[in-house]
């Protein structure tokens, strides 16, 4: 049984259930406003976390085609978060 990405529209009507929008969920972690839409239409783990996190569900729930290998076992992906020293 395939499970299907969440459609584009349904992904924005999450966040603007969770009272925000992708601009400023990208601008919140310090992004341009549109940058965060790049994950809804190319694989981006760093992006995918970001909004997953703000819905409070795993990546995997929204892009199952990204995180699932034909196997149906979850792929390791992880975000590549530059950490700076301060």
């Amino acid at each position: 049984m395939e499970k299907n990405n969440w459609h584009h529209a349904d992904i924005i009507a999450a966040l603007h259930k969770a009272n925000t929008t992708l601009a400023a969920l990208s601008r919140q972690h310090g992004l341009r406003s549109s940058t965060l839409a790049n994950a809804l239409s190319r694989p981006w783990p760093k992006g995918e976390w970001l909004i997953a996190d703000r819905l409070s569900i795993h990546p995997s729930v929204i892009w199952p085609g990204r995180y699932y290998g034909k196997d149906g076992v979850l792929k390791e992906r992880k975000a590549r978060i530059v950490r700076k020293n301060i």
